[in-house]
């Protein structure tokens, strides 16, 4: 089954923060220097990515990088 790059990316993103216990801004790095691409060209997709775009928002609103912004109590 062929995956689009958007899956392939959350597919491995996910893999890379489970296996090895990375934050998702780690993984995102790790996974940019392992397979030689560029962080804007990854960042790129994954503003197309609502679901790790969103994880990453959280964990950097966690670590003060961005401003928090009020969310439901889940």
């Amino acid at each position: 089954m062929l995956l689009g790059i958007r899956e392939e990316l959350n597919y491995e993103i996910e893999k890379l923060v489970k296996i090895h216990n990375l934050s998702y801004m780690d993984a995102v790095l790790c996974y940019c220097e392992l397979n030689g691409f560029d962080e804007e060209y990854v960042g790129s997709i994954v503003t197309k990515n609502p679901a790790l775009k969103e994880k990453l928002a959280v964990e950097a609103e966690n670590l003060n990088f961005l401003q928090k912004t009020d969310r439901l109590p889940i």
